[in-house]
């Protein structure tokens, strides 16, 4: 025990020293303690001086309390050297709301007198206490908009009930802001619907604006909202069709952004779309910013605004549009095709000048005219050869341009294009020269540099030779007066009507003459431009120079068109038309499109026997048995001379509609379901499968229907074929193919070969079932020979194949520009046709 008891002292003496010594350490803490908080205060003033925080108001106990207004209160923060600012919740007295901290009592005096005036209101009307949050923002906007109102700050921080207090609501009509908005514009800007509808309860003016002359119509425009626009609405302001100092309606900027859905309301609330702006009219400033939802919504409204013009120019909204989708809205609403601005400029004009080459293929198609005079008289054809525009030159030629026509200054537009020309264009119309006759216009010795020419060939077209063109000049090399003389005169020659009448027999002839024409898909416009030709040439429409007309697909499609006296003219319109319409998306295309275009011109209700003269046949594909067998849609009744049928039958099948009942839209959907492009209509496929080329096809059936004529006793009926005219859709360049081959692969490479051999022999296995220029065409030509008839082939070479469903307006127009050209190639052959089409 007297070892303990020796410890006990010392132990004891420990103790006492530990108890000392913590107290020194708590002291030591605490001092370090105050440290650390004026660092952290210290550090906050460099920091960020106005970061609202929350403090303990036991903190701010012991030092000095220099100012105190309502809620906040100005302290001074011996400790960290500063002067504080807290606003105060009487809710809560253990804890305050920092405001900022400054280390400048000027400042800080300063700054508490506008927090103290500006906090008063908004803790005042608000129902709970402030957050920390709101405070920030409130703090920040002060600071970083000085020159707002109040009104502006509770917008600018959607504390819509703060309009309840009156001091909020004098400011309702401020404008002092930046921009000199009040506090209704801003609300409208940033799309704040409770924010507005206590403005509009406080009666907020509508009509003030700010300093560009804009309405709260033009900040709701701005801000997108259709609901504030309406809300705005229900009051009657002249606020609605302010022009601002843009010279814009509130409906005029919503037509510039596109803000379809603002514009719609603003229609709604009746806003004008007569007010005139900077750009005209608000459809046309939806136009030239290309927003079709709003020039939509515009015309759904007023749809005379398509024939609205613009003061400075007079150009209708037509004159206007950009691209292709707009100018159909247009026509499609009705406007004016051929209108002209104060300029005589049509819409054409414009298109051309602006390489606007999608939009010019909409107006022509629509019926635009070609030969319009303009400014200083040029034609489109005198503006596009300015431009070096080939696609367009070449659009505008196989639409009837007239190259021969003059401008104002007397110029051609080979003239034109002679001028201007940087080498695309002569080498393109040194080209058609060559084609329609430039050993004429080369020089006969070679070592002449120029072009030069003693005398023009004449006119296939024309029965006087044209005047002989001045003499040749000595000139350095380049284009130069002879080329532009012979430019002018070739395409002159091209697009002429040739005067062939007087040199054919009055006599009357008792010879039948048969049409037929090819399937191509759109390539049927290939026949269309030859069929112009022909009608062109004879001065008749193709209905009244032949007793038969047979087609397969687009050509059976054409063949009823022509029967039910669709003019040409409209009929290549219509094609170019109805590309868009029928193919859209990818193969197989949707069915219904093209049913309804087919019902939408020739009838829903229309039976084939409706029209009777010429008569037509329309080939089909019966594909509901095998083998399939070949249909021919008539107008008349079918001959009587079959025994029976082709094969032996397993089956009972379905008769067949019989003339008088068949709907004419329906035979041309079946000659035109093509496999792959369309579903099968009913139980029939595309004609082309069988009989592509129809020539063969409908001198079968006149021969069978002279045959039940002569059965049935009515021989003296009977008349003899005169003339047989195949007209075809051109024939693709004909290129190589690399192997066809298919068999068991061994390996890879192999299998590679074999998938490749299966494609090309796939696709060689089709143009071979649906060839139209080749064996077909000789057969033909052997049979009209062997019985004395005459026969007429046309089909052009086209420079690249053109697929079926080709939409591409380029290509398209390529090829009618080839077709035009074979039509000059060939024309002596098609001056026969025409002595044999007019001598009865």
């Amino acid at each position: 025990m007297p070892g303990q008891l020796r410890r006990s002292p010392g132990t004891c003496g420990r103790l006492g020293t530990g108890v000392s010594g913590t107290g020194q350490l708590i002291s030591e803490m605490q001092f370090f303690g105050r440290i650390v908080n004026t660092i952290n205060s210290v550090t906050n003033l460099f920091s960020n001086p106005y970061r609202v925080k929350e403090v303990p108001l036991v903190e701010y106990a012991s030092h000095t309390r220099l100012r105190e207004e309502g809620r906040v209160a100005l302290y001074k923060n011996n400790a960290a050297r500063s002067w504080d600012c807290l606003l105060v919740n009487p809710q809560n007295q253990l804890v305050a709301f920092r405001i900022f901290q400054l280390d400048n009592e000027v400042e800080a005096a300063r700054h508490f007198e506008q927090y103290a005036r500006q906090l008063r209101p908004f803790y005042e009307s608000s129902q709970q206490p402030l957050q920390l949050e709101v405070l920030q923002q409130l703090s920040d906007c002060f600071r970083n908009h000085p020159s707002w109102s109040l009104a502006h700050v509770a917008v600018e921080m959607g504390l819509g009930e703060s309009f309840r207090h009156n001091h909020i609501q004098s400011f309702v009509n401020s404008i002092q802001c930046e921009d000199d908005c009040t506090p209704l514009h801003l609300a409208c800007r940033k799309g704040d619907i409770k924010c507005l509808r206590e403005l509009m309860d406080c009666h907020a003016r509508l009509d003030i604006t700010d300093r560009n002359g804009e309405t709260v119509f033009h900040y709701a425009v701005r801000g997108g909202s259709p609901e504030i626009i309406e809300l705005l609405g229900k009051t009657s302001s002249v606020a609605l069709n302010y022009l601002s100092n843009q010279g814009q309606s509130p409906l005029h900027l919503a037509c510039q952004l596109g803000k379809e859905d603002t514009a719609v309301s603003l229609l709604k609330c009746r806003a004008s779309c007569n007010i005139t702006g900077a750009l005209g009219f608000p459809i046309h400033t939806a136009l030239k910013y290309s927003q079709k939802g709003c020039a939509q919504a515009i015309l759904n409204t007023d749809v005379s605004q398509v024939q609205s013009k613009d003061p400075r120019y007079g150009g209708t909204p037509l004159h206007w549009a950009k691209n292709a989708e707009m100018t159909r809205l247009l026509l499609l609403c009705g406007c004016e095709v051929n209108a002209v601005s104060n300029t005589a400029d049509t819409a054409l004009h414009i298109m051309v000048k602006r390489g606007r080459f999608d939009c010019a293929m909409v107006l022509v198609t629509h019926g635009a005219l070609t030969n319009t005079k303009g400014q200083d008289g040029n034609t489109p054809l005198h503006l596009a050869m300015k431009q070096d525009q080939l696609d367009m030159i070449k659009a505008l030629i196989v639409f009837g341009a007239d190259v021969d026509i003059p401008n104002d200054f007397g110029e051609s537009p080979g003239l034109v294009a002679a001028r201007t020309s940087k080498g695309a264009n002569r080498k393109v119309l040194l080209d058609l020269l060559q084609t329609v006759g430039a050993e004429r216009c080369h020089p006969p010795k070679p070592e002449s540099p120029c072009l030069v020419s003693s005398e023009l060939p004449p006119p296939p077209f024309s029965s006087t030779p044209p005047a002989r063109p001045p003499p040749p000049r000595n000139k350095s090399c380049g284009l130069g007066f002879e080329d532009v003389i012979h430019i002018s005169t070739a395409l002159g020659y091209m697009l002429k009507t040739p005067d062939v009448v007087d040199s054919v027999s009055d006599g009357k002839s008792n010879l039948d003459r048969v049409l037929c024409l090819d399937g191509g898909g759109i390539r049927g416009l290939v026949l269309i431009q030859l069929l112009i030709a022909i009608e062109k040439a004879t001065g008749r429409p193709i209905r009244d120079l032949f007793d038969w007309i047979a087609g397969t697909s687009t050509g059976g499609i054409l063949a009823l068109a022509v029967v039910h006296g669709k003019s040409m003219d409209y009929l290549r319109c219509l094609y170019f038309r109805m590309k868009d319409e029928v193919f859209r998306g990818s193969r197989p295309y949707e069915s219904e499109p093209l049913n309804e275009f087919l019902k939408r011109e020739f009838g829903e209700h229309t039976k084939m026997t409706e029209v009777q003269k010429p008569k037509v046949m329309v080939t089909g594909t019966l594909c509901d048995r095998q083998p399939a067998e070949l249909h021919l849609f008539r107008n008349y009744q079918a001959p009587e001379t079959r025994t029976g049928p082709s094969y032996k039958t397993t089956a009972s099948f379905k008769p067949l509609t019989k003339p008088e009942d068949q709907l004419v839209w329906r035979a041309a959907r079946c000659s035109g379901a093509a496999p792959t492009y369309f579903r099968p209509i009913g139980r029939f496929l595309d004609g082309g499968l069988l009989a592509n080329n129809p020539t063969l096809d409908a001198l079968t059936e006149i021969h069978e229907y002279n045959k039940s004529l002569i059965q049935k006793g009515q021989s003296q009926k009977v008349k003899k074929l005169g003339v047989v005219v195949s007209l075809g859709t051109g024939k693709p360049p004909q290129v190589p193919v690399s192997s066809v081959d298919v068999f068991r692969p061994s390996n890879p490479w192999e299998l590679a070969k074999t998938v490749f051999g299966a494609r090309e022999l796939g696709k060689m296995v089709v143009d071979c079932c649906t060839d139209a220029d080749g064996p077909a065409v000789d057969r033909a030509r052997a049979w009209c020979e062997m019985t004395d008839v005459h026969y007429f082939r046309f089909s052009p070479q086209l420079q690249s194949d053109v697929m079926l469903d080709e939409v591409n307006d380029a290509i398209l127009v390529n090829a009618l520009w080839d077709t035009q050209l074979y039509i000059y190639q060939q024309w002596e052959q098609f001056q026969q046709l025409i002595q044999h089409l007019l001598s009865r």
